[in-house]
């Protein structure tokens, strides 16, 4: 079956990117609240995602188009500076190593101005590198990688079949910052609905401090229709928290977590109400603006319910 290229899923931050697929759905497929939910991990063919290369190569130093590429090559690259590279798909980091590098040697001929190349990766996927390895990639421009820690409480992530404990999301989290790799990591507030909320942001605190990443981002849980966690709460067995009580574990969050220095963010469009800053340096201020509407529990401080989004 041929490679259907995937839909651009991406971090906000990777915005300029160049968008270039290695693989097509997420080989940890089992997550209830994720829009990976039962996709099938597809792997693209080496010499398909070289010749892309060659092609948006050929497309950015002399204008000329390949017949046959795909539409949406053109498309990205005709506002792309040469500059950075984010590897699709959900976790692009479990492409066989010989090809990654093979991949990542040809990005850095064809475009000698390449800055960084960015891939989301499973806790699974780092611990399937050694830091050699990874340390190999960070050579040929691996700059960062984006993982889903999602809760540092185990009977969250057991709920959510997230397939990993804590201790493999910290041991990969250690390897990646051994490795020289930019980490950065994302948690979801609500996750383990009112009734655990206190329980999962301390948690959640807890593994953040124990992975101490360059960057963090909070976002609130979102449901996705046909998920097993939408119909959970369809069903009514599973509560969502309220947006003041997503704040809350923000809070919890921020207060209770040590990092060495990590920006920390919940500017995600999931959020209703963002805090921004670096951590330890600007907690205090972040604390400040969280309790003030914390206190005042007026909803037109938030985001609201039509312009969140994932």
């Amino acid at each position: 079956m041929s490679f259907e290229r995937p839909a651009i899923i991406r971090p906000p931050s990777e915005w300029r990117s160049y968008f270039l697929p290695l693989t097509s759905g997420c080989s940890n497929n089992t997550c209830t609240f994720c829009n990976y939910y039962g996709s099938r991990l597809r792997l693209r063919k080496v010499e398909e995602v070289l010749a892309e290369i060659d092609a948006l190569a050929l497309y950015k130093r002399h204008g000329i188009t390949v017949a046959n590429m795909h539409p949406l090559v053109y498309a990205v690259a005709r506002g792309w500076d040469g500059q950075r590279v984010f590897l699709q798909d959900g976790d692009a980091l479990v492409y066989p190593f010989p090809k990654l590098k093979q991949v990542l040697e040809h990005l850095n001929e064809k475009f000698p101005r390449l800055e960084r190349v960015a891939a989301y990766a499973t806790a699974k996927d780092i611990l399937r590198r050694s830091v050699e390895e990874l340390e190999t990639l960070r050579e040929l421009k691996l700059g960062i990688l984006y993982m889903g820690v999602e809760s540092g409480d185990e009977e969250v992530l057991q709920n959510v079949r997230k397939g990993v404990t804590y201790q493999e999301m910290v041991e990969a989290g250690r390897r990646v910052k051994e490795a020289g790799i930019t980490l950065s990591v994302t948690v979801i507030l609500g996750l383990a609905g009112p009734a655990g909320s206190a329980r999962h942001a301390l948690a959640t605190a807890g593994i953040l401090s124990a992975i101490d990443p360059d960057y963090a981002g909070a976002l609130t849980l979102t449901l996705v229709p046909g998920t097993p966690l939408a119909d959970q709460v369809r069903r009514g067995d599973f509560q969502l928290v309220t947006p003041f009580g997503s704040l809350e574990e923000l809070k919890i969050i921020v207060e209770n977590a040590c990092f060495t220095n990590c920006f920390f963010s919940s500017m995600h469009a999931s959020n209703y109400f963002t805090v921004r800053g670096r951590l330890p340096r600007e907690k205090e201020q972040m604390l400040k603006d969280l309790e003030s509407v914390l206190a005042k529990r007026d909803p037109s401080l938030l985001r609201p319910e039509y312009s969140r989004g994932l």
